[in-house]
């Protein structure tokens, strides 16, 4: 099947209802103009994720001539001055099929062209060029940096047509560079692994960062990059608030204007709580368009979805109700809590979602809007939740989405005097189905697994945990993956500002921004070891401390 209008357009039309993406780049944040080759190859990532996912997209070469190029100002990146034959937007994408087909010499691409008239139609060539035209483009019009775009384009339509069952003419690059065989046995030194770890942190930070906008308008004389160089710092000191943090940045920092903690503050007031997910959702979709080009990433599918709660709040919160809501274990404390769903199991950590818990929400409510997010982003099979969500009306609604789950039980009379009978017995493990009332006289059947404790300290029915999975107990060991979520949530806040701030946007931005901090370490570490073992051991080789240095360094902070 070919490509059609309605085809094209549905496509747009997904992209634009994407709460996490903004295309085209340039017109989104200022960070990026149009003439940004690194927006040019995020505007790719993007269309071509989205673009195979269309039943009549099979085709990689219709990819390339309908891939919208009219925004791109690429007279900036044009040795030639004066008139030519060939533009070079009709340039790129022949040389976009020469690299997505691997040929090493322009013949190939002249013969492919000569038989092909439709293709030239479509790639509005009257003529095709000749080798020494071509030569001369890819050499001499083209610069490096440019060239490197192509090959980087190329090896992204690749991978997400892969990614979509899409025919492709060659097997993508799965790593950031080819290796040798020596460098395959390479062992992990400290030196290399930070030489590595500094040069993909470098690019990821150019990925990821420009997600981030706190929408000032044009002329400031502050450059918004400062604003995230600040906050990034706050999280490389433990407990550092952002008047004191901005005064020491002033020192520290490699820029001449830097924001005061007051103004750097105010700033991010003025985010509102959807405008700083819609960020945090189009960073990290960035930061998985990264991660997604390498095979391992592939084992993902197991999302943990949980609360965290921040240190308990010992101010007056007369008109704060509704935000410092309690804490989960239903103590006589107040807290500020926040939800997440994250990729656990052999796949890299990345929180994919975060957003705040309010007085009122269900937590059918928010299993629902974090998943939808969380979709949209990746392949979930399996979800793993703590007995806080044990709910049948939650159980039901991942069913009918076709997932599986896995839920600890709280304990009632029923589950206790189970418990006691197998107790009795001496049987460490026990399955029975369950019928869950949903009320109107429907039901949600599920399975309940009685486990035993090993060197449990009690000697009662305390000794079992009873779990709800509706895909049978060979999902039971998977629950195991959900104390990655646990040690994640120990690190996100070691990379938190500090402040006794109740503004609700402010507390929740500072999370988020841990959060996403969390992630690009974990990610920078997953590409520091594929690149140099070709493999992905889920301990890290990377420190966090690492990691926040390197970016601080990126930024312009040292």
């Amino acid at each position: 099947m070919s490509q059609t209008r309605d085809s094209r357009r549905a496509v747009f039309r997904r992209i634009a209802r994407q709460s996490y993406t903004q295309w085209p780049v340039y017109d989104s944040t200022p960070l990026y103009e149009r003439s940004s080759l690194d927006g040019l190859e995020s505007d790719i990532r993007i269309v071509s994720q989205t673009w195979f996912r269309h039943d009549r997209h099979e085709s990689i070469e219709n990819f390339v001539c309908a891939l919208p190029l009219a925004y791109f100002e690429f007279g900036t990146h044009d040795r030639y001055g004066g008139s030519t034959h060939y533009e070079m937007d009709t340039l790129f994408r022949v040389f976009l099929l020469k690299e997505l087909h691997g040929w090493a010499h322009e013949t190939a691409l002249i013969e492919y062209l000569e038989c092909r008239p439709a293709l030239c139609d479509q790639l509005d060539l009257e003529t095709v060029p000749d080798q020494s035209t071509l030569w001369r483009s890819w050499h001499k019009r083209f610069p490096d940096e440019f060239r490197s775009t192509v090959e980087t384009a190329a090896r992204t339509i690749l991978v997400k047509a892969q990614n979509a069952d899409v025919a492709v003419p060659r097997e993508p690059e799965r790593r950031l560079r080819s290796h040798d065989a020596e460098e395959d046995e390479l062992e992990l030194e400290d030196q290399a692994v930070l030489n590595e770890a500094e040069t993909i942190t470098e690019h990821v930070s150019r990925i990821v960062f420009p997600a981030l906008s706190l929408d000032r308008g044009d002329g400031c004389e502050i450059h918004e990059n400062a604003y995230w160089d600040l906050q990034t710092y706050l999280g490389l000191r433990e407990r550092l608030a952002a008047n004191e943090g901005a005064r020491s940045f002033v020192y520290e920092s490699t820029r001449d204007r830097t924001p005061l903690g007051h103004a750097h503050r105010e700033h991010i007031r003025d985010l509102s709580v959807s405008g700083i997910r819609k960020m945090y959702r189009q960073a990290v979709n960035r930061l998985l368009s990264e991660v997604a080009e390498t095979e391992q990433f592939f084992r993902a599918g197991i999302v943990a979805i949980d609360i965290t709660e921040a240190d308990p709040f010992t101010g007056d919160r007369t008109g704060y109700e509704d935000e410092i809501i309690g804490t989960k274990e239903k103590t006589d404390e107040y807290a500020y809590q926040w939800a997440t769903i994250q990729l656990v199991g052999n796949a890299v950590p990345i929180v994919l979602d975060v957003r705040p818990v309010q007085k009122g929400e269900s937590r059918l409510e928010i299993v629902k809007d974090l998943l939808d997010s969380a979709e949209e982003m990746v392949h979930v099979d399996n979800v793993l939740m703590d007995r806080e969500f044990d709910s049948q009306h939650v159980l039901e609604m991942l069913s009918q989405r076709g997932l599986s789950y896995v839920v600890p039980k709280r304990m009632q009379t029923s589950e206790k005097a189970q418990a006691k009978r197998l107790l009795q017995r001496d049987q460490d493990r026990y399955e029975t189905d369950r019928k869950l009332h949903l009320g109107k006289n429907e039901w949600h059947e599920t399975t309940l697994i009685y486990r035993r404790k090993e060197d449990s300290e009690h000697d009662d029915h305390r000794q079992y945990s009873v779990f709800m999975t509706n895909r049978g107990s060979g999902h039971l060991t998977e629950y195991g993956y959900r104390w990655e979520i646990e040690s994640g949530y120990r690190s996100i806040k070691r990379f938190m500002a500090a402040t006794t701030s109740k503004d609700f946007g402010l507390r929740f931005f500072y999370f988020a921004f841990a959060c996403l901090l969390y992630s690009i370490w974990r990610a920078v570490d997953l590409l520091v070891q594929v690149e140099l073992t070709g493999e992905y051991e889920h301990a890290p080789v990377v420190t966090a401390d690492n990691t926040l240095t390197l970016l601080k360094k990126e930024t312009g902070i040292g």
